[in-house]
C-alpha cells in the first residue's frame, strides 16, 4: 500500500501522498479500484492521527500532509469519528476564521495480538491501534509436541489475554472440535476447512475476494488488500472500520475490536502462504498449513512471519530507521534484516537464516544438519557459560552482515542477550571495532534493543497494524 505521488508526506512511518486530489480516482482514471483507493487514503489519514498523538492534527494539516482534497478529508475523519476511530481533541486558534478543530486516534477503538511461538514457550501481548502493550501472558510449550497440542496452547494464549476471551467459545468448524482432528482436518461440522468457521464451505481461511483479486494472505502488500478480511461471505470487512465501505469489525468467537492475530516462530518458512517449512531442529512441522489452521480455530485473520522479521518490522514501525539487522539469540540464532526501511525477506521469504553461516569448517555439528555454524557454536559457548566466547562469535556474524549489506546499525535481542546484555554489546562491538580498524571505516554501532526479549510478540502485533496505517512490510 505505497502512495502513489502527489503533494504532501505521510509522516515519519506514513505511505506518501495521497491519491488522485481525494477523489477515489487515480490520476489518469484507468483501472483504479476505488474501495481500494478510499482504504488507502483513510490509511494515510490513520497514519498521521496516529503520529500526532494525543495533540492531535487538524483537518487542514491533514489535506496538506497527505495531498487530499479538504473535502476528502472530511468524508474521511467523518466516517473515522462514527466507526470511534477518531475523536475531537479540542480547538486551535487560527491565523484566520474560526478555530480548527483537532482530531486525534482513538487508540482502543482496535486491538491486535501477537503471538511469539518458540521451541519452549509462547508469549502473547494485546496492543492498540498505537502498538501499546494493553495485556501480556506466556506459556510454557513444547514445539515438538504435535500440531494439535501447540495449537491448543496458542489458543488457549490468546484467549487469556483478551479482555474477555473468547465470546462464546471457539467457532464452529473450528480444528480439534471434535475430540480428534488434527488442525487442518474437517472440523466438527464434518466437511468444512478450518478458517471456514461454519460459513461458507468453499472458502479457505483469508481467500475471500473482497475486489477481485485481494487476498488477506497478502496483508497489505497490494492496494486491494483488506485488512482483516474473514471469507465469511465473499464482501464482509473484519478489520478497521471505515477503511473501505464502514462496516464495523466483528470477528467471529472474539472481541469485536480485534483486528487480528499476527504469529512468529523461528523459520525457515512461507510468509506469503503461512506455511511452515523445516524448522531448524523441529522437520515434522514441514509443509503445516499454520495460518490457515490457526484461522480456523481462533475465527480472525492471522499472520506469519519468521520470528527475526517480525521484531525487525516492530523496530522500524517503532522508529528506528535507516538499515540495520537486529540479531535475535534466544532458543536459537537468527537475524531481521531492515533495508532502505523495508524489511527484506528474500525471493522465498527465506533471508535472514543468520545462524546457519558456517565460519568453522568441519566444526561442532548443527541442529540443520551443517556443521560449525554461528548458531551451533555461539549456543554452545552459552551453554558451557562462556558468554565471552559467544559474544565473539555473535560478533563475527555480525561482522559478515556488516561487510556484506553495509548496514547502519547492529542491534541485538532475544532471552540469552537480556540475561546478560553488557556481555554482549561488549563483545559483539569489539568485533565489529576490529574490523572497522582493518578496513578504515567507521565502527558500526551495536545496541540492545529497547523492547528486550518481547521483541518478537510486539513485533508480530505490527505484521497485523501495518496494513491498518498503510505500511505494506505487514
Amino acid at each position: 500500500m505505497r502512495g502513489t505521488g502527489g503533494a504532501g508526506a505521510a509522516g515519519a512511518t506514513g505511505t506518501g501522498a495521497g491519491v488522485g486530489a481525494g477523489n477515489g480516482v487515480g490520476a489518469g482514471g484507468g483501472g483504479a479500484n476505488l474501495l481500494a483507493l478510499r482504504s488507502h487514503n483513510a490509511a494515510l489519514v490513520l497514519d498521521l492521527l496516529r503520529t500526532a498523538g494525543d495533540e492531535g492534527i487538524s483537518r487542514l494539516e491533514l489535506a496538506e500532509r497527505t495531498g487530499l482534497t479538504p473535502q476528502a478529508v472530511s468524508k474521511i475523519t467523518a466516517r473515522l469519528r462514527e466507526d470511534g476511530l477518531a475523536a475531537e481533541a479540542g480547538r486551535r486558534a487560527s491565523t484566520g476564521g474560526k478555530p480548527r478543530t483537532v482530531l486525534r486516534l482513538v487508540p482502543e477503538a482496535g486491538h491486535a495480538v501477537g503471538v511469539h511461538l518458540d521451541r519452549d514457550e509462547v508469549r502473547v501481548v494485546l496492543v492498540d491501534l498505537r502498538g501499546t502493550v494493553v495485556g501480556e501472558r506466556r506459556a510454557a510449550l513444547d514445539l515438538g509436541a504435535g500440531a494439535e497440542a501447540v495449537l491448543g496452547a496458542v489458543g488457549e494464549t490468546v484467549a487469556g489475554v483478551l479482555p474477555g476471551g473468547f465470546a462464546g467459545g471457539l467457532p464452529s468448524g473450528s480444528a480439534g472440535l471434535d475430540g480428534g482432528a488434527r488442525p487442518g482436518s474437517a472440523g466438527s461440522d464434518g466437511g468444512l476447512r478450518p478458517g471456514s468457521a461454519g460459513l461458507d464451505a468453499g472458502l479457505r481461511p483469508g481467500e475471500a475476494e473482497l475486489d477481485g483479486s485481494a487476498r488477506w494472505g497478502s496483508a497489505g502488500l497490494d492496494k486491494g488488500s483488506r485488512l482483516g478480511s474473514t471469507g465469511c461471505d465473499g464482501g464482509s470487512r473484519a478489520g478497521v472500520a471505515g477503511l473501505a465501505d464502514g462496516a464495523r469489525p466483528g470477528p467471529a468467537g472474539l472481541d469485536p475490536s480485534l483486528l487480528g492475530v499476527g504469529v512468529a516462530l523461528p523459520g525457515p518458512l512461507d510468509h506469503v502462504r503461512g506455511v511452515l517449512h523445516r524448522v531448524t531442529g523441529f522437520p515434522g512441522w514441514d509443509g503445516f498449513p499454520l495460518r490457515e489452521a490457526l484461522a480456523g480455530r481462533l475465527g480472525v485473520p492471522v499472520v506469519v512471519d519468521k520470528d527475526t522479521n517480525a521484531a525487525a518490522l516492530g523496530l522500524a514501525a517503532g522508529g528506528e530507521g535507516g538499515s540495520f539487522a537486529y540479531l535475535h539469540l534466544g532458543t536459537g540464532l537468527g537475524a531481521g534484516l531492515v533495508i532502505g526501511g523495508s524489511v527484506h525477506r528474500g525471493a522465498r521469504t527465506g533471508a535472514g537464516e543468520f545462524g546457519h553461516q558456517v565460519i568453522q569448517l568441519d566444526g561442532p555439528p548443527c541442529t540443520c544438519g551443517d556443521r560449525g555454524c554461528v548458531e551451533a557454536l555461539c549456543l554452545g559457548a552459552v551453554a558451557r557459560g562462556d558468554l565471552d566466547e559467544a559474544a565473539r562469535v555473535l560478533g563475527a556474524g555480525a561482522a559478515n552482515l556488516v561487510g556484506l549489506l553495509d548496514i547502519d546499525v547492529v542491534l541485538l535481542g532475544g532471552r540469552t542477550v537480556a540475561a546478560a546484555p553488557e556481555a554482549f554489546v561488549g563483545g559483539v562491538g569489539a568485533v565489529l571495532e576490529a574490523r572497522a580498524r582493518r578496513t578504515g571505516e567507521d565502527a558500526v554501532p551495536v545496541r540492545v534493543t529497547a523492547g528486550g526479549d518481547g521483541a518478537v510478540a510486539v513485533g508480530a502485533a505490527q505484521l497485523v497494524l501495518g496494513p491498518v496505517f498503510g505500511r505494506g512490510d505487514g
